[in-house]
């Protein structure tokens, strides 16, 4: 199958790179890649997209995400994780009360600082190399939404929270952020992912995925379903299609969508708001 889309569960202890090795030897020459990086301490889900599927990566990279997240209190590290030296501390344990008093200032839109031990691109690099190097790395804010954020549980100076946010949200930087807000200091100790978009731990596929269970995947993000003529599988097996090759469809308007044929799917096409019509990825050209 040249196209796959696996839904994984990431162990802590491996950076994501790592932990692709299991797909890369069962997807031997195809191209594969994740749709979202976990820190190496961090666990959870991945999405992945093998062959084609790559294509998609702009489909899947923008989904709102969900953690559960351990905060220690009392000191800040400088990857604000476990893995980083100690940078700054506090004698001051916040109470839960004190928590549950600030947890509204951090809910709804607002700027964000990244991590200085992060991926994002400051002046033409990756900032955690210039911080390797010991330069000064100043961190531009980005715009963020948290969705919620609840007290799973307080065993002072630990913290359990769940927290759901949007796409180039850092939990590091929460973590930092409620510490200085709380007039103490804190870093993130664990992290799980255990949602991204619509996948959860139910999602979770085999390694590669069947055709069933990418199907099913797909189906969850794309807008609908558009079933193609045969007659048009030429033209698609090029890369090219037109309003023609529609015999019919399940839902209007620009977006992904599922291709059908006879009814077996095919690949994935996107509309654009003027209605032009372009193959995104394919399950196999050769059979077509």
């Amino acid at each position: 199958m040249a196209l796959s889309v696996i839904v994984m569960k990431k162990e802590a202890g491996l950076t994501s790179f790592q932990s692709l090795r299991p797909v890369k030897m069962a997807c031997k020459g195809q191209k594969v890649g994740h749709t979202g990086t976990l820190d190496k301490f961090a666990s959870g889900l991945m999405v992945v997209l093998t062959g084609e599927a790559t294509r998609l990566n702009p489909l899947f990279s923008g989904f709102d995400k969900s953690y559960r997240a351990e905060v220690l209190f009392g000191c800040e590290t400088s990857t604000l994780d476990p893995e980083g030296e100690v940078i700054r501390t506090s004698g001051h344990i916040p109470t839960l009360e004190e928590i549950e008093a600030v947890i509204p200032r951090f809910l709804g839109p607002q700027k964000q600082t990244p991590p200085i031990y992060s991926a994002v691109h400051v002046d033409g690099q990756r900032a955690y190399r210039a911080a390797r190097k010991g330069e000064e790395v100043e961190m531009p804010e980005r715009d963020i939404n948290i969705y919620d954020l609840s007290v799973i549980s307080y065993e002072a100076p630990r913290l359990v929270i769940d927290v759901s946010v949007s796409k180039g949200t850092y939990i590091r930087s929460l973590a930092r952020d409620l510490g200085m807000a709380l007039s103490s200091a804190a870093h993130l100790t664990a992290l799980e992912r255990y949602k991204v978009g619509p996948f959860s731990y139910s999602s979770l596929t085999g390694i590669p995925a069947s055709a069933e269970e990418s199907e099913d995947a797909l189906s969850l993000v794309t807008k609908g379903r558009l079933e193609v003529r045969r007659s048009s599988l030429k033209r698609i097996r090029n890369g090219s299609m037109n309003q023609g090759c529609i015999s019919s469809r399940t839902a209007e308007g620009s977006g992904y969508y599922m291709l059908y044929c006879c009814g077996s799917f095919i690949g994935v096409a996107e509309e654009t708001v003027g209605g032009a019509l372009s193959v995104r990825a394919l399950v196999s050209r050769e059979d077509l």
